[in-house]
């Protein structure tokens, strides 16, 4: 009994084929919405994927237990609060992050990072006869490497001598170090940033770029937060406050402090002493929300899983209709062949082949149709994503799932629609079929 149902279902789908074979331009046509559909689900697929990565890459750059007090970021931007009423919020600075390296004991280790946004204008570095394009200045303490996890390419870190003692050291990110000295040790050298002379006493490593795209991650150099402070200015708290109304450099000069906490206390209860402390420099009442942001990795990342959820969403919405589109023609098309082979499925049913029988073959042919669109499908998604990557070096991931994804949609697609053709077929009386002409 088995093998007859064996050979059965082997006869169904050689006839499936054969009766798709002989319309070789009308099954084209049929699936070219299927194949549109499975290529952007595919592609698109590859390169959100790809860009998901490398952004995820930077984000890990800060380590899971570091904790970044700030102004304003990503937690506030996704707020739905004004840029304006976030904006107005008091500005942090060096006093804050001495306060809380005094009074939260669950903190281990704490950065101070000036500079960096539009409160400090990007200045351009200087040595010899070469200059870099303008950059953003960061001051910061001896601990940025240590908080920041970035790697040292060559040279050493500031002392904790040279930020007391206001020394004109700098450390160069990729940038300024390819402009400057593409084929030279810059360890030892001095540059010019602006005016003021420093001496070159380390190179940072290159940093992940989302989509490998040129966004300015490498675009910096580190000096002493001291002597930021003493070219630059320092940042006063509560200076944002000043104006009632327009937008002023001012609420752009905010420090961002950077904490890892000790091993033994862990992350949370390092959050809830600086979130208890920041509240009480800030006057702030139980009923206030919090006027600062305190980001770590894992907020960061689950603010991007939310947009790229809602992105990938969206592109599968898109491709819906393109599939919508295919199983529209699928079904027109196999009401046609039913039509057409009306004569044949009589024949059929006077031999013997039971209802059930003619179903299995038509949803085979639908299913066959829209799944050769859907491998034709997925190897042109996949070829797009591979051309862009050989093209531009923007990474591109080709999961597993989404192969199968496309297959399991194109075939849902022809099962789909091809089921009522299949059904009408099955009904078909034998003795009005035998006499349709």
């Amino acid at each position: 009994m088995a093998k007859m149902r064996t050979a059965l279902l082997g006869e169904i789908v050689t006839m499936a084929f054969d009766s798709l074979r002989t319309s070789k331009m009308r099954s084209a046509l049929t699936v070219l919405g299927v194949v549109i559909g499975i290529t952007s689900i595919v592609g698109m697929t590859s390169l959100i994927r790809g860009f998901d990565e490398s952004l995820r890459d930077l984000f890990r750059e800060l380590g899971p237990n570091t904790i970044i007090v700030q102004k304003f970021g990503l937690i506030s931007a996704s707020s739905g609060k004004t840029f304006l009423e976030i904006a107005r919020r008091p500005n942090l600075s060096i006093e804050d992050a001495r306060a809380i390296a005094r009074e939260c004991p669950a903190v281990a280790i704490i950065d101070v990072w000036l500079g960096g946004g539009p409160g400090v204008p990007p200045q351009r570095l200087f040595y010899g006869s070469e200059r870099t394009k303008p950059i953003g200045i960061l001051g910061a303490t001896e601990n940025f490497a240590a908080v920041n996890f970035v790697k040292l390419e060559m040279g050493r870190f500031f002392l904790p001598t040279e930020v007391d003692h206001r020394r004109q050291v700098v450390v160069l990110g990729q940038t300024p170090y390819q402009s400057l000295f593409p084929n030279i040790d810059p360890l030892g050298k001095k540059v010019r940033i602006g005016i003021n002379e420093f001496t070159v006493i380390g190179v940072l490593g290159k940093r992940p770029s989302p989509g490998g795209f040129n966004i300015g991650v490498d675009d910096f150099a580190v000096i002493p937060y001291s002597v930021h402070e003493k070219f630059y200015g320092k940042v006063i708290k509560g200076s944002a406050r000043v104006s009632a109304g327009n937008i002023t450099p001012a609420m752009f000069r905010s420090a961002m402090i950077a904490i890892v906490p000790r091993d033994d206390a862990g992350r949370d209860q390092a959050m809830a002493e600086v979130e208890a402390l920041m509240r009480a420099r800030h006057n702030l009442r139980l009923d206030q929300p919090n006027d600062f942001d305190l980001a770590t990795q894992d907020a960061a990342l689950k603010i991007w899983d939310q947009f790229s959820q809602a992105t990938f969403l969206a592109l599968v919405v898109i491709s819906s209709i393109a599939l919508m589109v295919g199983g529209i023609g699928v079904m027109a098309i196999m009401m046609i062949s039913v039509t057409e082979r009306t004569r044949e499925i009589g024949v059929r049913k006077a031999l013997g082949a039971r209802r059930r029988e003619i179903l299995w073959q038509f949803l085979i042919e639908a299913a066959f149709l829209t799944s050769t669109g859907g491998l034709i499908g997925i190897l042109f998604g996949s070829s797009i994503g591979l051309i862009v990557h050989w093209a531009s070096g923007f990474p591109v991931s080709l999961p597993w799932w989404s192969f199968a994804l496309g297959i399991g949609f194109s075939a849902t697609v022809g099962i789909f629609f091809g089921l009522f053709p299949a059904i009408k077929a099955s009904r078909l009386d034998p003795i009005e079929a035998l006499r349709y002409e």
